[in-house]
């Protein structure tokens, strides 16, 4: 892979998985967590998203194809995911907020929805899939490299989630949370659609 490949397959990854964009969600999604907390769902999810882009990067399509699943079905069923969570955020049933009370039992959202299918998502993992095709070793080696500085990108911002938590306050906590509820239903509703449209004409 030559530096303008990396370059390019890194701006393809940045893009694919947004972490400027990830980012906002990581803080609705651990409001009113710690910064120790937040920052250990923070490290499980990349390290989980990691695992998950390694799979496809080594084994590809294979995979999907042994389990008899396709990548549009794929789309469609991260799509349905992510659009309860987004149902969540958009009318307050997601878990009671902590107040205080760092052992009150709630979900952890660092698998679902941060790991999958946000970080490694459809598009992320296609976009793995593609670079590692017959490519050799050391090629698919660089990929997964890039994939990792992308992902490194990612925990960096989602370590600025207690400083921008402070800066919106509660209510602004609260209109983010609404506004990005809306955005993962839009998300959500595309990836669908990108699977339909990609689906094989019976």
């Amino acid at each position: 892979m030559t530096t303008t490949e990396a370059i390019t397959a890194f701006t393809a990854l940045f893009v694919v998985i947004d972490p400027i964009g990830l980012a906002p969600i990581f803080i609705a999604m651990t409001a009113g967590m710690t910064a120790k907390a937040r920052r250990a769902i923070a490290i499980r999810a990349c390290l989980i998203a990691t695992g998950i882009l390694v799979v496809f990067a080594m084994l590809g399509e294979s995979v999907l194809t042994f389990l008899g699943i396709s990548m549009p079905a794929f789309r469609i069923a991260g799509g349905l995911l992510l659009f309860l969570t987004a149902l969540e955020m958009l009318f307050e049933k997601r878990q009671p907020k902590r107040e205080g009370r760092a052992e009150e039992h709630t979900a952890d959202p660092s698998v679902f929805p941060l790991a999958l299918p946000l970080i490694a998502g459809p598009g992320a993992i296609a976009t793995m899939i593609l670079l590692t095709d017959d490519a050799s070793a050391i090629g698919s080696a660089q990929a997964i490299g890039v994939m990792l500085a992308v992902i490194t990108v990612v925990f960096a911002f989602f370590q600025l989630a207690s400083p921008m938590e402070r800066l919106l306050g509660h209510t602004g906590i609260n209109v983010a949370t609404r506004l990005l509820g809306m955005l993962l239903a839009a998300l959500s509703v595309q990836f669908v659609l990108d699977g339909l449209r990609d689906l094989p004409v019976w």
